[in-house]
C-alpha cells in the first residue's frame, strides 16, 4: 500500500515478536531516511526530512527522525484458517483500494508468488498449511 505495510512474520529462536518488530522498524526507518537523503532525484527530500524531524521532536523516545508510528496492530496468527484469512486480506488490500484490478498486479505484493510466479520481493516464503 502507499501509506502502510502489512506483514506476516514469525520469530526464529523464540525472539519476542515486539522485539523483532522493533528491530524491523529501526532498520527500515534508518534505511529509508538515508535513501531519501542521498537520492538526488527526490524532489520532496527537504519536506520529508523536515517532517520526520518534527515528528521526532514530538516524541520522548525518538531522537532524530520519526518514520514509523509508535502504535501497531499485531495479531497473533494461531490457525491455518486465520493465516489464510490474513494472507487473503493483505493480497486483496490494493484491489479494495482501487490501485489494481488483480492482487497479482500489485508490484510490492507477494500475491504473484502465491500465484506460482516470481514476484519482485526477495525471500518470500509461500505459506504451507501445517498439520495440527
Amino acid at each position: 500500500m502507499t501509506n502502510h505495510v502489512h506483514l506476516i512474520f514469525r520469530s526464529i529462536d523464540n525472539q519476542k515478536p515486539e522485539l523483532l518488530l522493533g528491530d524491523f522498524k529501526r532498520f527500515t526507518s534508518r534505511s529509508i531516511i538515508k535513501a531519501i537523503q542521498e537520492n538526488p532525484r527526490e524532489s520532496r527530500k527537504e519536506f520529508l526530512v523536515d517532517y520526520f524531524k518534527k515528528e521526532a521532536a514530538k516524541s520522548s523516545n525518538t531522537t532524530n527522525f520519526q518514520f514509523w508510528r509508535h502504535d501497531n496492530k499485531p495479531i497473533e496468527i494461531w490457525s491455518n484458517e486465520v493465516i489464510q484469512q490474513k494472507i487473503d486480506y493483505i493480497h486483496n488490500n490494493p484491489v479494495e483500494e482501487g490501485i489494481v484490478f488483480r492482487a497479482e498486479d500489485y508490484k510490492y505484493s507477494s500475491a504473484l508468488d502465491y500465484a506460482g510466479e516470481k514476484g519482485l520481493l526477495e525471500g518470500v516464503c509461500v505459506f504451507q498449511f501445517f498439520k495440527l
